[in-house]
């Protein structure tokens, strides 16, 4: 790798996936494939929410801000994914390579808030019902989401700009986008303890806001448990799956490639492993939250009609 003086190079080089020559376009098309029905999906949720009055909920407010997160998030990192794909090595310039780390960051920390706040959503609905209402009124959902979105892109400035500070005398960045661990690899002093504060804040932002989540979810279980009927708490429970089954995805591989312990992963685990929430956890967001939702589906057949009778005319 080249040897540079004890300051920023002009431009990092991707290496990305070692894949070989021939599958390297079909991994193009695949990428290419995932992420633009990541951004049609999500903003397909994005624009059902703010026309159907049937889904002006708290739950499906958050889930349109999630989609809106998701549309940047997927966005902050596939683009450089599929420069690596059509070139092997290609260059990032420094300035983008550290604004491309804090955006991954911020909106990383900000989905681990967001999604906490939207198991308070789910908690509220659930145990606290006839005061649901009032508890969860449209300013609250502001002051919430807003609040998720200002708590990430603050805490990001620490890891994003502790790197910035970083001396480097290599530039080849063993990854698809520019991340915390491959350039560390490239500072040319000990990272021991940038490492460690690394750690601790994005440990203390996964960690606080999972525990959160278990917290409300306990007191979920425990209410639904109480209802009479299979049947209520069947409908309960699907309201909650879709969100489980998102934090499961996210939180866990944010936890295995940020919080585990270094050294503990094989060499290359750490870009399969980021592939989960950069890419698939976006595109299978919307799958999971409308799936089996029938609220969704009856809100799409109202759009639908709303627009026939647009096109039909008067």
């Amino acid at each position: 790798m080249d040897r540079l003086n004890h300051t920023w190079p002009q431009s990092f080089i991707l290496t990305g996936f070692g894949a070989p020559g021939p599958v390297r376009p079909l991994a193009f098309l695949a990428t290419l494939g995932v992420y633009v029905l990541t951004l049609a999906s999500n903003s397909f949720i994005i624009v059902l929410v703010q026309a159907d009055a049937g889904l002006s909920t708290p739950m499906y407010f958050f889930l349109g801000v999630l989609s809106f997160l998701e549309v940047w998030y997927v966005s902050a990192t596939v683009p450089t994914l599929l420069l690596t794909w059509l070139h092997r090595h290609p260059p990032i310039p420094a300035a983008g390579c550290f604004l491309q780390l804090y955006a991954v960051h911020s909106l990383g920390m900000t989905e681990c808030s967001l999604l906490a706040v939207m198991a308070l959503d789910r908690h509220l609905a659930i145990c606290r019902p006839l005061h649901y209402p009032a508890l969860m009124s449209r300013k609250v959902q502001l002051g919430l989401a807003g609040a998720a979105w200002v708590a990430g892109f603050s805490a990001a400035l620490v890891p994003a700009g502790l790197m910035a500070a970083l001396p480097f005398c290599r530039k080849q960045v063993a990854h698809y986008f520019c991340d915390l661990a491959p350039l560390m690899r490239l500072a040319c002093v000990d990272t021991g303890w940038h490492a460690r504060v690394h750690r601790v804040v994005i440990g203390m932002i996964n960690t606080c806001n999972f525990v959160l989540i278990l917290g409300l979810y306990g007191g979920v279980l425990r209410a639904v448990l109480k209802l009479p009927s299979a049947a209520s708490r069947a409908k309960a429970f699907s309201t909650c799956t879709s969100h489980v089954t998102v934090v499961a995805l996210f939180f866990g591989s944010a936890f295995v490639v940020y919080v585990g312990l270094p050294g503990s992963q094989a060499e290359g685990t750490d870009k399969c492993i980021a592939l989960v929430y950069t890419l698939l956890t976006p595109f299978l967001n919307p799958i999971i939250y409308t799936l089996r939702n029938k609220e969704v589906k009856v809100a799409v057949r109202r759009v639908i009609r709303k627009i026939r009778a647009i096109l039909k005319g008067p």
